[in-house]
């Protein structure tokens, strides 16, 4: 029976405020074989955020240079700030078996699905937009017409909730967390991932009973 190798791609996106950097972390921490992809970005570090863990802070110049060098799996502006996915490290990890989680903007999980015909797009969704507003508002990084202007594009990209596979409600974390580990779980079992393995099985059965 051949092995199974290669990870799965998978896509975690929704408005500003739904909590998806929070669940992304509780996945990271109770399951050994995710891992997720750092993105690059033009935007400054705001407190606490380290450069190469939470992003890859670069400028303008270099970022475009990127570009130009094909070395990004998705790139997008939003808010005035260039976002990018590096190409190279998610096959890196693809290819050895690690899940690989992009935890992206909605613009950037749309490229990557025009050009991959593997990932698997979770799409999530606070339990109402008075709470997405008050965790924004707690954030406390952001001016009043910075608020405003996150706060009516929220409204504009949970219409997009129907591009993904799947959509998952953040009101606790745990539970999102739990539902998003069964979608995993799903997907690996899903006939055209795991089908060369089954045929390779049943010419294995073909195989023995011809020797018995």
């Amino acid at each position: 029976m051949t092995d199974v190798t290669r990870g799965l791609l998978i896509v975690i996106s929704g408005p500003s405020g739904a909590g998806k950097g929070t669940i992304c972390k509780e996945l990271l921490d109770k399951n050994d074989d995710l891992y997720i992809s750092v993105s690059a970005t033009t935007r400054n570090p705001r407190d606490g955020e380290i450069d190469g863990v939470n992003y890859y802070f670069i400028d303008r110049s270099e970022f475009m240079k990127k570009i130009e060098a094909d070395d990004f799996l998705e790139y997008a502006e939003v808010y005035g700030n260039f976002y990018g996915t590096p190409k190279s490290k998610v096959e890196e990890m693809l290819l050895s078996g690690k899940n690989v989680i992009l935890e992206i903007d909605i613009q950037g999980a749309l490229k990557v699905k025009e050009n991959s015909k593997e990932g698997i797009f979770v799409f999530i969704l606070p339990p109402s937009m008075e709470e997405l507003k008050q965790r924004i508002i707690k954030r406390g990084s952001e001016t009043t017409e910075s608020l405003m202007t996150r706060f009516k594009s929220a409204y504009q990209e949970i219409n997009y909730v129907s591009k993904y596979n799947y959509a998952v409600v953040n009101d606790q974390v745990e539970e999102a967390v739990k539902k998003i580990e069964a979608i995993l779980t799903a997907e690996k079992c899903r006939v055209d991932r795991i089908k060369e393995n089954i045929l390779d099985s049943k010419e294995g059965v073909i195989h023995e009973q011809l020797y018995d």
